[in-house]
């Protein structure tokens, strides 16, 4: 792919990820791209109807899941309760116009099947891949384990973007320990909108770090 791609990971569920990855495809003018989608909510949709909503983003940019299964725990766990196997083959990048966002599942070491974690399909993709952490207590931890996870399996590292309040000592010791490049902060909002979002992220980041 000659446009940007990046692949969103997180340190762990609930981090912001989805929150980040809306945001920074919107920036980028960019596809969103969710392989894999367990669990939905009340109203039958999953994180690319949210992205689609905070991103702004017509139907022909938010490229179709490869799997959406309705059990909102692991997807190993979820697939094997809709009696749904993942295939790899079926999570081969799709082809785009532009750039690329893509949303994986929780953290880096969630499974996908028994005997394949998301971290392995990312290696195999060799797409960048941007780790969203939170700022809160703990975060250091978890942010040096998902870098030495990807690491581990030569998944090449954009950098680190974090999500909560300022905490300059956790995020710095994370960029200087993890040795990965520190690319912003995205305040929690009051209001989770477009334009609010739009704003804290032009605020928080700088987008020739993203190559645009």
């Amino acid at each position: 792919m000659s446009a940007p791609a990046f692949v969103v990971t997180g340190t762990d569920t609930g981090v912001g990820k989805t929150v980040f990855a809306a945001a920074l495809t919107a920036a980028l003018g960019a596809s969103y791209w969710k392989p894999v989608q367990a669990g939905l909510d009340a109203d039958g949709r999953g994180d690319s109807a949210e992205v689609a909503r905070l991103a702004g983003l017509s139907d022909r940019r938010i490229l179709p899941e490869s799997y959406v299964l309705h059990t909102p725990c692991s997807p190993h766990l979820a697939a094997e309760i809709d009696r749904t196997t993942i295939v790899p083959e079926r999570l081969a990048l799709p082809e785009t116009d532009g750039p690329l966002v893509i949303e994986g599942a929780g953290g880096a070491l969630v499974p996908l099947t028994r005997s394949l974690l998301y971290a392995d399909v990312f290696a195999h993709w060799q797409v960048p891949a941007i780790i969203v952490a939170r700022t809160a207590l703990g975060t250091i931890n978890h942010s040096l384990l998902t870098i030495e996870a990807l690491r581990a399996r030569a998944v090449p590292i954009h950098g680190i973007a974090f999500v909560g309040d300022a905490n300059e000592d956790s995020e710095a010791t994370i960029c200087e320990m993890g040795e990965v490049a520190r690319l912003g902060r995205l305040p929690r909002l009051e209001r989770l909108e477009p334009t609010p979002l739009a704003i804290a992220f032009s605020r928080g980041f700088r987008m020739e770090d993203f190559g645009a």
